[in-house]
């Protein structure tokens, strides 16, 4: 299954669900809450704040988290939950490694693999 196929996390009740009863990992760029949904598949879903930047540096960043997550992460880790991925300010002066690499310490710490 590709990160397309993947159904994302959409509406504001599901992302405060996961944060209220979910596990959170942090590191200097990103902060990733998981929770079991009992379902076949992973729901991603992505938020940047405003304090990042404006618009396309927030765009920015969402894609290449979402890039990231579909290159490295799907399809490697266990199925069933809910995670959602929270930009850091400092994400903005990055190069895309960066966030590749900080996307995979949070999986592993948070034992997903």
């Amino acid at each position: 299954m590709n990160f397309k196929e993947t159904q994302g996390l959409r509406k504001d009740a599901d992302f405060r669900k996961v944060y209220r009863h979910g596990k959170s990992v942090a590191n200097r760029l990103l902060v990733m809450y998981t929770l079991p949904n009992k379902s076949d598949n992973n729901r991603v879903g992505i938020s940047v704040s405003k304090k990042v930047g404006k618009a396309n540096i927030r765009n920015k960043a969402r894609r290449r988290i979402k890039e990231s997550y579909r290159l490295n992460i799907d399809g490697n880790i266990k199925v069933g939950y809910d995670i959602v991925f929270i930009a850091r300010v400092a994400i903005k002066d990055v190069e895309y490694a960066d966030i590749e690499k900080a996307m995979k310490h949070l999986v592993k710490k948070s034992n997903l693999y």
